[in-house]
């Protein structure tokens, strides 16, 4: 199965009317692709009643890749949101995500580390944490660091990753010295990801205060996108499910470039939400 999705629906007014520049809405958003990478959590866990909500509006097959919080991936300290402790935060995260694991909407937790979260005997023990303090639930690692992938480590990164039941998150982004990691299309379980991040490496590397608008400023060409078709293809043989993200949303390119590459796919997806007739 292979499955399409953004990161955010507020940003694609597009996939409504061409052009339109106001805000989407999830049950909008529904109507035309099956799951959404969902990144506030991130910044602050969201309150139970805020996942409830996203739950029962959307259809009953609609996922969401939900991003695990800063303090989960180490960005920051539990003291900074005055949590006693790391383990206090994740279940903190789990109970206010229950509903989506109730209804049968959370297709993964994204742990993205930051730059610094290299190889090293503490960051693998801080893995098999994650997946404790987890439990059976589904997870996703993409990691920003290249270590991971270098010829010495990189068969131990996936060991690791497989053994603890972790997705491998494949992403396609500008080349750095630091920051990045490298397209290396292999799947560790039975939910490949790929997360297309853009390929803008002047704003990938940008420090200034307008990076956020930079960073993902990039659109797809056909042949870029093109060149993704055959790994797809062959982890969708491989693998249960390859869910593909776009997250290059500075240009709000990223609905343009995944309904080009669902029609290059070739797929189409079952249960969405019903369209509606859109007169104004």
């Amino acid at each position: 199965m292979i499955t399409l999705g953004l990161t955010t629906w507020s940003e694609h007014g597009s996939l409504v009317h061409e052009g339109r520049a106001r805000k989407l809405t999830l049950p909008e958003y529904s109507q035309f692709l099956p799951c959404v990478e969902l990144d506030t959590p991130f910044y602050g866990i969201p309150r139970l009643s805020s996942f409830e909500k996203w739950a029962t509006e959307t259809p009953a097959t609609f996922q969401f890749i939900v991003k695990a919080n800063q303090i989960m991936t180490q960005h920051r300290g539990p003291e900074t949101v005055g949590a006693l402790s790391v383990e206090e935060v994740f279940t903190h995260f789990k109970q206010n995500s229950a509903p989506l694991v109730a209804a049968g909407k959370l297709k993964t937790i994204l742990f993205q580390f930051p730059p610094f979260f290299g190889v090293s005997i503490e960051n693998s023990r801080y893995l098999r944490k994650v997946r404790s303090y987890l439990g059976d639930l589904p997870a996703a690692v993409e990691f920003r660091n290249q270590m991971w992938y270098q010829e010495e480590f990189r068969q131990q990164t996936l060991g690791l990753l497989r053994q603890l039941d972790f997705s491998h998150v494949i992403v396609d982004e500008p080349q750095t010295q630091t920051g990045s990691a490298p397209y290396f299309p292999v799947a560790t379980n039975q939910l490949a990801i790929l997360r297309l991040h853009g390929r803008n490496f002047a704003g990938w590397a940008n420090q200034g205060k307008d990076w956020r608008g930079q960073r993902t400023l990039w659109r797809y060409n056909h042949s870029e996108l093109a060149s993704f078709v055959p790994d797809i293809q062959r982890l969708a043989t491989e693998t249960a499910e390859v869910c593909v993200i776009f997250n290059n949303n500075s240009g709000g390119d990223a609905a343009d470039n995944a309904l080009t590459l669902q029609k290059m796919l070739g797929v189409e997806f079952t249960g969405l939400a019903p369209q509606q007739l859109d007169l104004f």
